[in-house]
């Protein structure tokens, strides 16, 4: 298959010769393997579906990646945080988001699940940098995990790549008296569930914790800043708290908690775009895809304001027809061919 001149086109063919090189596994079918995990995420499809594809059972791909993806993990996590620090070179100061999500798998447990049943929770660490979201530091939840101790990790990786902390934001997921402590040695603004504080109204003052599994040595006095927002009818008020130590305005506050904690929420989607399904029940199995998956997002960031996520994905599978197998399009991809190189052909 020809594929027309397009811009980027030798930096995206490169990316995709990196990915079969990021997952170094040792075997036979290395090759093979790779292919079928690099082309699931990028077909958002399931493993045991693209294994087919490149004549590789299902079973051998489990093995591959059962037996030794602890360590293609952690290459596969240096390689996100190497693409990181180089777009951030001589930054010494940052912004930091930290977050967590649930992700249900559908079918048998999670073996070694962080929840009983089909969910996983995963955190990360980013910062936003000339309008590009970067992964910094990942964790997976598992069984016995604290929230503290996964905030402690995922800062002891980011201070580890050399940055200072400027100011730190979390959700509410991670309100709790044991991180409100470790946080505090920053400057942080964590949203708070109002129904932990019980203030209805619109409120700008200090605020000790209650914790009662907690001595009274151990509280955290902090700033809270309660305020409403209508429900989307306008029939009544919905309260929503941030708990802080900064010395800003309210309204400066609220601000720069939404310009830093925003983006992360459009990295998480944006991740969960090139997940892959699987039916594996395995623990290594699925951090690894989903930490390929991360590594995607981390390059297509690179590109993003430049290349659209869609158009992203649409370009490696259009440059590598060899790898990704592009006869087996399931929709009606011709228009979607024509409109793209088009669009990238008048830019």
């Amino acid at each position: 298959m020809v594929t027309p001149s397009l811009p980027h086109q030798n930096n995206i063919q490169q990316i995709g010769y990196k990915l079969l090189s990021m997952l170094d596994f040792q075997g036979e079918k290395v090759e093979k393997v790779a292919k079928t995990l690099i082309s699931a995420c990028l077909w958002n499809d399931s493993v045991e579906n693209k294994s087919r594809a490149y004549d590789v059972s299902p079973q051998t791909v489990r093995n591959y990646v059962e037996k030794q993806g602890m360590g293609v993990i952690e290459k596969l996590l240096e390689r996100a945080r190497k693409i990181s620090l180089e777009v951030l070179k001589g930054v010494n100061e940052i912004d930091l988001s930290i977050d967590w999500t649930t992700k249900t798998w559908y079918g048998k447990p999670v073996e070694g699940s962080s929840e009983k049943g089909n969910s996983w929770n995963y955190a990360t660490a980013t910062t936003k940098y000339k309008g590009k979201v970067l992964l910094l530091a990942f964790i997976p939840q598992v069984n016995g995990m604290t929230k503290d101790e996964i905030v402690k990790v995922l800062v002891e990786q980011v201070m580890a790549m050399g940055f200072k902390i400027r100011l730190i934001t979390l959700d509410a997921g991670f309100y709790t008296v044991d991180v409100l402590n470790f946080i505090s040695q920053f400057k942080y603004i964590i949203a708070v569930p109002v129904g932990d504080v019980k203030v209805y109204e619109e409120f700008d003052g200090d605020y000790t914790t209650n914790s009662k599994r907690h001595g009274r040595d151990e509280q955290v006095k902090f700033r809270l800043l309660v305020y409403s927002k209508e429900e989307v009818r306008g029939k009544s008020l919905v309260y929503f708290a941030r708990a802080t130590n900064l010395d800003l305005s309210k309204r400066e506050v609220l601000d720069l908690y939404n310009k830093v904690r925003g983006p992360i929420e459009t990295s998480c989607r944006s991740i969960k775009a090139f997940l892959p399904f699987t039916s594996s029940t395995k623990f290594v199995f699925r951090t690894l895809i989903f930490v390929l998956a991360l590594v995607l997002y981390s390059l297509y960031a690179i590109f993003k304001g430049e290349v659209g996520r869609e158009e992203f994905r649409l370009l490696l599978i259009l440059l590598f027809p060899d790898l990704f197998n592009v006869e087996n399009f399931t929709f009606n991809v011709i228009e979607t061919l024509i409109y793209t190189i088009d669009l990238f052909l008048r830019r």
